[in-house]
């Protein structure tokens, strides 16, 4: 079992600047991946970043040039900074992380951190 928890979430206005943290706890062995979603007012939940095992990062292009993904292995955890936020971030973020255990793939999600970044 693993353990997700966000932190790092607020209220900031337009070109601002918040930085989201996922701790990992828990049998945290064979990480494949982790990353982050969000899920906007209304919408459905959608990739934000996702950073691999072996530190390769991908964006979507609604993020790209603005949010940097990183991780510290030592913690176990991994960090979102967000930059020149727009109100189209708007959401929960939640975060997610893949592991292996033998042959088998596990998902786990954190319970979500709120961003709210207003005009």
């Amino acid at each position: 079992q693993v353990q997700l928890v966000e932190s790092g979430g607020g209220l900031v206005q337009a070109g601002g600047s918040l930085r989201l943290s996922c701790a990992a706890s828990g049998s945290t062995v064979r990480l494949i991946h982790m990353g982050w979603y969000r899920q906007p007012p209304g919408n459905e939940r959608e990739s934000v970043a996702v950073i691999t095992n072996d530190g390769s990062t991908y964006y979507a292009d609604s993020v790209k040039g603005r949010f940097t993904l990183s991780r510290d292995n030592a913690k176990n955890t991994m960090f979102l900074q967000m930059n020149n936020l727009k109100p189209a971030d708007t959401g929960k973020y939640y975060c997610t992380a893949l592991y292996a255990a033998g042959p088998d793939q596990y998902s786990y999600w954190g319970q979500g951190t709120q961003v709210t970044v207003s005009s």
